[in-house]
């Protein structure tokens, strides 16, 4: 046994403060590794195995040039105070949808490029060659930039399954995006109008007016029901509180606030949850009435209680 002497002990804790500074100095020498959020979310829904993928995310300034154009700066100022969130930036999300019904898999919407969308998937599991079908919820380049790429197709065993009043629209419109990411594929395109199930447990939604074609689709497996709305709204106070305020990305602005208010009063009214686009990653939640609009309420562990 070794016995420690007074003068022993306190030269030992003379040298504690030395210790501790120069541990916290090895410490505050590690690097700063920046910020970091999951890049999947996948849950259960009855039969179907759902993964959300954040294909990209970004900082874009003014917002107020984007959404609530009809708002005064006033208005947008002081709605935007009241959700604690700055009126000269916004965050943008981009997040395409995996379902895996058990007999397929089943992906809604590219993202904005084939490197994106492959690389989200690789991290959740899963390889582009995978995917048996491909649902365009609409043709803005955010959500069909995934298909094609320099080195061609991306999803080479893949349908193709988007609304057919969407496809009309850019055929007799067409824009650099669609001619080079869609055409190319329309071969392989197959065509679904509102309520036509596109397999068992999938049904598109018209909500049209953000482009004329745009869809939303419910999902329903085992009692369980899910709708990705896309972009249906874009933002979860800018949009969804406030149907009516305009967006800069709307082709068709009145359409598109009456399918916000019918969607949502649908979705309010079911208790329904939702993956929305645009949504802040895992873009998943629920909505409720309120006042002359909605609130939108973020999922917490709802579907993890299986």
């Amino acid at each position: 046994m070794t016995l420690m002497t007074r003068r022993h002990a306190l030269a030992a804790t003379a040298a504690l403060p030395l210790a501790a500074t120069a541990a916290s100095q090895v410490h505050a020498s590690g690097e700063m590794l920046g910020a970091a959020s999951p890049t999947f979310n996948r849950f259960v829904l009855g039969d179907f195995e759902v993964t959300a993928l954040l294909g990209g995310t970004r900082t874009v300034p003014e917002p107020h040039k984007i959404f609530g154009l009809n708002a005064s700066d006033e208005d947008f100022a002081e709605v935007s105070a009241a959700n604690f969130i700055p009126t000269d930036k916004a965050q943008f999300f981009f997040t395409p949808t995996l379902v895996n019904t058990g007999t397929e898999l089943v992906l809604f919407d590219t993202g904005l490029n084939p490197e994106g969308i492959t690389g989200v998937l690789a991290a959740a599991g899963y390889s582009p060659d995978q995917i048996d079908t491909v649902v365009l919820t609409h043709m803005h380049g955010d959500h069909v930039g995934g298909l094609m790429g320099d080195g061609g197709e991306t999803f080479t065993n893949a349908r193709y399954v988007t609304g057919a009043v969407e496809h009309n629209y850019w055929t007799e419109n067409p824009n650099d995006t669609f001619t080079g990411k869609v055409v190319p594929l329309n071969d392989k395109m197959t065509f679904v109008e509102d309520g036509t199930a596109l397999i068992p447990g999938i049904t598109p939604v018209a909500a049209f007016g953000h482009t004329p074609g745009h869809m939303g689709y419910m999902l329903d497996s085992g009692g369980q029901q899910l709708m990705l709305f896309a972009d249906l709204a874009n933002h979860y106070v800018w949009s969804l509180a406030y149907p009516d305020w305009e967006v800069s990305f709307d082709v068709q602005k009145d359409a598109a606030a009456e399918s916000r208010r019918r969607v949502l009063s649908m979705l309010a009214a079911d208790k329904t949850p939702f993956i929305g686009y645009h949504m802040p990653f895992p873009a998943m939640g629920y909505v409720e009435t309120r006042g002359d609009g909605f609130h939108y309420v973020p999922s917490s562990y709802q579907m993890m209680l299986t």
